[in-house]
């Protein structure tokens, strides 16, 4: 991680702006940090970075895939596996 100072800008609230996810007006936070436009809903949380054009870059969400801090599974010593053969009694 670089020890350089990151440009940000103060938090200013945008006059008319509805929150995408609790349609609130009025309660849409902006700031650039490192040139990069953020938005914040100070009624409901709701965050993300908008790009070039004034679009939301959606968050990747997260998923049994991209998560590291879940530990593997430990396999359970006492359980065995079971393989299951056709009974030749059925007609198939």
């Amino acid at each position: 991680m670089s020890d350089a100072p990151m440009n940000v800008t103060a938090k200013r609230f945008i006059a008319g702006a509805v929150c995408p996810a609790c349609s609130e007006m009025d309660k849409i936070q902006m700031w650039n940090v490192d040139g990069v436009p953020n938005r914040e809903c100070v009624a409901c949380g709701y965050a993300d970075t908008l790009d070039e054009r004034g679009n939301s870059v959606p968050k990747e969400l997260p998923t049994r895939v991209n998560i590291s801090t879940l530990k593997p599974k430990v396999a359970n010593p006492k359980v065995q596996t079971v393989q299951f053969f056709p009974n030749p009694k059925l007609k198939k």
